[in-house]
């Protein structure tokens, strides 16, 4: 626990204290905390300092709430969610510092030819609370330190990759605003994985305003080779837009277009539809989250260039399994192996392959 979360709990374990006798005591911290904003180590020494004469029942008070265990409700209003801010910071640092993240590979197919074309990287985090990997990010840009998380996770990327063969493009995913960082281009400077075979997918919206910046700050690497994913979230003109501003040379759609593709006339229509829109505009489309024979099997009919999902491969973190993905996709082999003894979860859909 780092100093300033320990002075945190100190004082709010005082300030939360109810007895009259303590109130000048209390008073003269709070003074303290107004006179040091955002320091609360300082203003915790300053606040001893000046009582350390005069109060000779402090240090054992500071020395039990050392030792509480606090919880929400003990804490004031006004320190729990600085409280609970310094806790992430301190978590998300620690996790920086320390390096405790690691990168999963899962393979695209090429659905024609049945064989690897490339992979995307997911990353692996090495906590206690075994939280998912979104958990952390979202709590990391939180905090104002996702920036930093995601390049982290975007050179742990770069580094693995060296172990996946050499023929593979490399999925990393990236949000808008990382996109804007000068650091990306800087990370392209001195990782060894050539920027022409790494797509950059997307995460999140992209604000309207801010398209012409975004181009702007990837063109140049565009320019070098690097291609740009978008996935399906939007909907209607959202889509559109994007597909104007972006021109992206992947579009990922999931489950909502893929799902039981095999089963839906509706469903196979709609994927039919974005089969001829991208061929027509010259982007490849890659299904995410393929979880049966029958829906690969339609989605190879109709066009589609590639896909993934637990079906074709779950993500792994051990190069020995990369190093396997130069086996051509036996369909036919797939299905009677489904079709035996059945292995509990083997087809469960989950949140990276979707």
């Amino acid at each position: 626990m780092s100093v300033r979360v320990q002075a945190w709990g100190i004082i709010a374990a005082v300030l939360a204290d109810t007895d009259p006798a303590g109130a000048a005591v209390r008073q003269r911290l709070s003074n303290s905390l107004d006179e040091n904003p955002g320091v609360p180590e300082r203003a915790l020494l300053e606040y001893l300092l000046e009582t350390r004469g005069s109060d000779a029942n402090t240090g054992e008070k500071l020395e039990t709430a050392r030792e509480m265990r606090l919880t929400p409700p003990v804490l004031p209003p006004q320190f729990a969610e600085q409280l609970d801010a310094i806790r992430s910071t301190s978590r998300i640092s620690a996790l920086l510092e320390n390096q405790m993240l690691m990168t999963a590979f899962q393979p695209i197919y090429g659905l024609e030819g049945k064989n690897v074309v490339g992979a995307e990287a997911l990353s692996r985090f090495v906590s206690d609370d075994g939280a998912a990997a979104e958990l952390w990010f979202a709590e990391a840009a939180a905090v104002g330190l996702g920036a930093n998380l995601e390049f982290s996770a975007l050179g742990s990327a770069a580094a693995a990759a060296s172990s996946l063969p050499e023929n593979l493009y490399v999925s990393l995913n990236i949000s808008p605003t990382s996109c804007l960082d000068p650091r990306l281009p800087e990370l392209f400077d001195r990782i060894e994985l050539p920027v022409d075979r790494v797509v950059l997918e997307l995460t999140e919206d992209i604000p309207e305003e801010e398209y012409l910046q975004l181009i702007s700050a990837i063109n140049p690497l565009r320019e070098k080779g690097l291609r740009i994913a978008v996935d399906d979230t939007h909907t209607g003109a959202g889509a559109l837009s994007r597909m104007l501003h972006l021109r992206p040379d992947f579009l990922k759609v999931g489950r909502n277009v893929i799902g039981d593709v095999d089963k839906d006339g509706l469903q196979r229509a709609l994927a039919a539809c974005l089969v001829d829109f991208t061929d027509q505009t010259g982007i490849t489309m890659v299904a995410e989250g393929i979880e049966t024979v029958g829906e690969l099997k339609v989605l190879t009919e109709l066009g589609i260039s590639a896909g993934q999902g637990y079906l074709l491969g779950r993500p792994s973190v051990r190069p020995r399994d990369w190093a396997n993905w130069n086996t051509r996709l036996d369909v036919d082999g797939l299905e009677r192996h489904l079709a035996g003894p059945a292995e509990p979860g083997v087809l469960r859909q989950g949140k990276e392959s979707s």
